[in-house]
């Protein structure tokens, strides 16, 4: 009992005294922002159960536009610059909200957000709820918290009066969910953006596993492939033979097994088959990803879609799997043909020499905030994001956010009191940043 005791009394002097070296390592300014963001933890949730509570699927326009009317406010009244960026009519999407002030010395940043969700307005989960220190709701993982931690970042910088000396744009991106194409048009803004800034910052949820906090450096990209084949279609008795051959299933079946066995191996490479269809008639909508079929068991089938998608950690490594894939492709079966197309996505964020550099500042802001050093975390875990595609024009950190679980579900969910960590750790980033 008196050794449980003594360990007690010794464990609370360690946490007291690392908590007095923690507050040691911040200046006066950091000091004071803290502060600020813990008397203000209510008002963040607040414009969270706002933001929540408007249903924004990518698909859900003037959702999107509503969202974007309520962070337009919280930019303005920053003394940002705003305006919305309209996309033209044929791409079917609301568009962009932008914030800005260029006109700076100093390092310029990109802070990254999306307002949309990929709950559309006919989804049954629609409502913030709150549970305790626990969050539900359509995006409050993703992503709505991280654009409140953005707004609120720069309120605390605002606060100690250097927000108006940083040279910044704050994007939030209308349809990071579901992005309209052609992406050169649907994107065009953004990697502008990105082009003019020296650091890019993504808000997406952080990363926290097994009781540690992780550093975002790289993001693999993701695109799509279209694979149709084409076989002869006759009376199953004859199949295999010299005149009908394999059909297109088989040929398709071997096109997979290829890809399996051949093209699969590769660090940070992922490919995967979403839908197939195949026999005698087969339909497919690729932007709506639905298709239909008819075939008999009698009958040699004609045509296979595949729709399928690919995931790699460098430009690169896209062109060494396209290249790959397709030399699989061309090994037709008799009486077979195929071919495969490779559909624009997103690009990969590439684990550079600058993004480590951020990494390690992050680093000690996140030891200085009591909760350890941040070690980079494995692409693979982590989906495409918006940030990739500014990541060939600028250093960036991604999963600036706050800590969530079950985006994409009906169990998404937030830990509320990771909301004043992630501002924290934004704020106090961001003024280094444009002080080192």
């Amino acid at each position: 009992m008196k050794i449980s005791r003594c360990f007690g009394h010794c464990c609370l002097l360690t946490l007291l005294c690392w908590q007095q070296n923690a507050q040691a390592a911040f200046d006066g300014n950091e000091k004071a922002m803290n502060t600020w963001i813990d008397a203000h933890s209510e008002d963040v949730i607040s414009l969270l159960r706002q933001t929540v509570n408007i249903s924004s699927g990518t698909l859900n326009l003037e959702g999107v536009r509503a969202v974007g009317a309520v962070m337009r406010s919280e930019l303005d009244a920053l003394g940002l610059s705003t305006r919305w960026i309209d996309m033209p009519a044929d791409i079917q999407r609301a568009g962009h909200l932008i914030g800005q002030q260029r006109e700076r010395p100093g390092k310029r940043l990109l802070l990254i957000g999306h307002l949309d969700t990929v709950f559309e307005a006919d989804d049954s989960f629609q409502a913030f709820g709150r549970h305790g220190d626990i969050a539900t709701g359509p995006g409050v993982d993703d992503m709505k918290s991280g654009n409140v931690v953005i707004v609120y970042a720069l309120k605390a910088l605002q606060e100690i009066g250097v927000l108006g000396e940083i040279p910044m744009i704050v994007f939030f991106t209308g349809d990071e969910e579901k992005s309209g194409r052609p992406l050169s048009v649907a994107r065009k803004d953004l990697i502008e953006s990105g082009q003019w800034a020296d650091i890019a910052l993504g808000f997406e949820s952080a990363a926290y596993r097994d009781g540690q906090d992780w550093a975002t450096i790289a993001r693999r990209g993701a695109s799509e492939w279209h694979l149709e084949v084409e076989g002869k279609q006759s009376h199953s008795s004859g199949i295999f033979s010299e005149d009908v051959g394999a059909g297109a299933i088989f040929e398709a079946a071997r096109i997979l097994t290829g890809f399996y066995e051949q093209v699969r191996g590769e660090d940070y490479l992922t490919f995967n088959a979403g839908t197939i269809q195949g026999g005698t008639q087969v339909a497919y909508d690729y932007q709506q990803n639905r298709g239909t079929t008819f075939g008999k068991t009698n009958v040699v089938p004609k045509k296979v879609i595949v729709h399928g998608g690919i995931r790699t950690l460098s430009a690169e490594q896209l062109l060494r799997a396209q290249h790959a894939m397709r030399a699989v492709v061309a090994r037709h079966l008799p009486h077979t043909r195929a071919t495969i197309e490779f559909e624009e996505g997103y690009p990969p964020m590439s684990p550079t020499a600058g993004n480590m550099q951020l990494q390690h500042m992050l680093s000690e802001v996140n030891r200085d905030l009591g909760r350890g050093p941040m070690p980079a975390y494995d692409p693979s875990l982590r989906g495409a994001a918006d940030i990739s595609f500014v990541a060939p024009y600028t250093d960036g950190l991604a999963g600036l956010g706050a800590i969530g679980r079950g985006g994409h579900t009906p169990e998404e969910s937030l830990e509320l009191a990771s909301m004043p960590l992630a501002i924290k750790r934004a704020a106090i980033l961001i003024y280094r940043l444009t002080r080192s």
